[in-house]
């Protein structure tokens, strides 16, 4: 893990872009100004402090320092000061402004970001003493015993944290204190790149030796040569719709392929949306835009699961409508317009389920092979082709050996992967491939794939 400690330093505040931007073991500290009676909570440049009081203090010398706006912006809201009680409290959010992954070492473990207190809270009008009343710990930063609040986030490029409130206990006779921070964060050293595209297809019902090897198949075989393939990689659970479950939320759910329950869980397009990124499901023999609806022809709803989500289902003329027909792929494609997230929906006939795994193989290079070789892909691009379960017979793991292929210009070339993955890693893959690090389900804690790809 690549430690980078962020004097990004401000809380609430003004657009004060004095900072520099230097990379290079600098504290560059903001100073920060509460008024109590005024209800203000701001900051403004780069104090004098010691440039080497980091490095006396045996903190990494890789630093990334800068002032307002420059690398991290922290900012406030809801200011109030309750005389009885003496508390004086400010809602703080943290917003990572660089195209780095943050979060804070602790030991091997990446766990959020810390705002250490450097010096203060020190009273700057009137009398008394002022202490930080809720901090989430002390901790050694540049020096021993520093308060400090903990964001239990990992933070994309722009993102910004949930809101977390500050308290100082002041006492009635303040009218000004000041306080210096120093943000401390980590870049989660050598995990899974962030891409600009994630796209997902599933085949269905075929084990892994029935695949790999197979002649009838060249063209995934090709891709599996190429690329990166996992060779111990096991479906959750039989029949299918656990899986597709699985793939969408890190859960199970049910195993009832008739099901027509709307889950209420936490899932893909929940994450999604979350974060700001565009999405479809592109499903072949869709009757029409929006269809939440159930099996018709060729169409199954168990293979196109965000269907049964309660922020699609609940969202008919919203979410919903992110669930479009497959001739719309090759649209959007040719527009340069795909969402960060496609999910992939063969029909019954083109996933292998009701006809050949020939079948399949063609499907995908008419159809899969043009978005591999578009420039949109090989720019920012990952593609997960995988199977959804092994025949019934093979209950290994729970849903039997299957195949798996990651495609990216980011891939290991060649890789032969002997981990073992289930359906939870490729959600993990595919969410945190877009930055998002706000994992559903078993995601959270399922082996991360980061193998498959370069640096």
């Amino acid at each position: 893990m690549a430690l980078v400690s962020l004097a990004a330093l401000t809380a609430a505040c003004n657009n004060d872009d004095t900072g520099p931007a230097l990379l290079r073991p600098v504290a560059q500290l903001v100073r920060c100004q509460a008024d109590v009676r005024g209800l203000s909570l701001s900051c403004g440049g780069a104090t004098a402090a010691s440039p080497s009081a980091p490095e006396a203090a045996g903190v990494s010398g890789d630093l990334i320092v800068g002032g307002q706006g420059t690398f991290l912006q922290l900012s406030s809201s809801h200011v109030t000061y309750n005389a009885s009680t003496g508390i004086f409290a400010a809602d703080v959010t943290v917003q990572n402004l660089m195209a780095l992954v943050l979060g804070t070492p602790d030991g091997s473990a990446v766990t959020g970001v810390k705002v250490f207190f450097y010096s203060g809270p020190a009273v700057d009008s009137g009398s008394g003493t002022v202490t930080v009343a809720n901090a989430d710990g002390i901790g050694t930063f540049t020096a021993v015993n520093q308060p400090y609040f903990l964001y239990d986030q990992i933070l994309g490029e722009g993102q910004v944290s949930g809101a977390k409130t500050w308290q100082w206990n002041v006492p009635a006779t303040v009218g000004q204190f000041v306080f210096e921070v120093l943000v401390d964060a980590a870049a989660p050293g050598g995990g899974t790149p962030v891409f600009g595209h994630v796209a997902l297809v599933t085949l269905e019902n075929s084990g892994y030796a029935s695949v790999i090897g197979n002649a009838s198949m060249p063209y995934f075989n090709g891709l599996a040569a190429q690329y990166g393939l996992a060779t111990q990689y096991y479906a959750d659970t039989h029949p299918s719709i656990g899986n597709y479950f699985e793939l969408m939320t890190g859960q199970v759910l049910t195993n009832d392929d008739g099901s027509s329950a709307v889950e209420n869980v936490p899932n893909i397009v929940r994450s999604l949306v979350s974060a700001g990124k565009a999405w479809k499901s592109y499903a072949e023999s869709l009757p029409n835009a929006c269809y939440i609806g159930p099996d018709t022809g060729l169409y199954v709803r168990r293979h196109n699961v965000i269907a049964l989500l309660s922020d699609v289902a609940n969202d008919p003329s919203g979410e919903a409508c992110n669930i479009v027909p497959f001739s719309q792929f090759a649209t959007d494609l040719a527009n340069g317009t795909l969402p960060a997230f496609a999910n992939i929906v063969p029909n019954l006939c083109d996933d292998a389920h009701s006809c050949s795994l020939a079948t399949a193989d063609a499907w995908l290079q008419t159809n899969i092979d043009p978005l591999i070789k578009s420039p949109t892909f090989q720019n920012d691009g990952l593609l997960v082709i995988v199977f959804d379960e092994s025949v019934v017979a093979d209950t290994t793991n729970g849903g039997g050996r299957v195949a798996w292929v990651a495609v990216s210009p980011r891939s290991r070339l060649g890789h032969l992967s002997t981990t073992l993955y289930q359906h939870q890693s490729t959600l993990r893959l595919l969410l945190e491939g877009l930055g998002i690090y706000g994992l559903p389900g078993a995601a959270a804690t399922a082996p991360d794939m980061s193998e498959f790809f370069t640096p």
